[in-house]
């Protein structure tokens, strides 16, 4: 089954969960994000929820690129200069120093593959029977928030 991305701000809230664990230094991809909130088809409702952030919201989006790359989120920030900036300040390598495509060989992170992102996610079917599951939970969605805050 997979995430109802038909409810935009529940997914979009994911979306910004799984890009504030982008570390430092590394990218992913709008379709890597999709796929590890098992909606692997909706990479461009990744961008869109991206590109309709909150301004009181302060995520790492610069640090997402589309599947080959490039800096296709690059104008959000003004200029894709902009982007391309703020990722080289973070020693993120390029294809060609005046490109704007990053070497996805070296600093690719797949949210799919982090174990740290079970503390923001787990998966309905391995939680304890006797937790109560939110109203707002989707039955057929393979992931929920789970509350972090000591």
């Amino acid at each position: 089954m997979s995430e109802n991305p038909a409810d935009p701000r529940g997914f979009a809230e994911r979306v910004y969960a799984v890009v504030d664990a982008i570390p430092w230094g590394r990218v992913t991809t709008y379709g890597l994000i999709a796929r590890a909130l098992g909606s692997p088809r909706s990479a461009r409702i990744v961008g869109g929820a991206l590109q309709h952030t909150p301004s009181e919201r302060h995520i790492p989006a610069h640090r997402v690129v589309n599947r080959q790359g490039f800096l296709s989120g690059g104008w959000h920030f003004g200029h894709p200069d902009i982007m391309r900036d703020r990722l080289l300040a973070e020693g993120v390598p390029f294809k060609d120093l005046d490109g704007y495509i990053v070497d996805l060989a070296q600093v690719l992170w797949d949210p799919g593959e982090d174990p740290d992102l079970d503390r923001l996610y787990r998966r309905p079917d391995v939680a304890s029977p006797a937790e109560d599951l939110p109203d707002d939970l989707d039955g057929d969605a393979p992931f929920r928030i789970v509350d972090v805050t000591p």
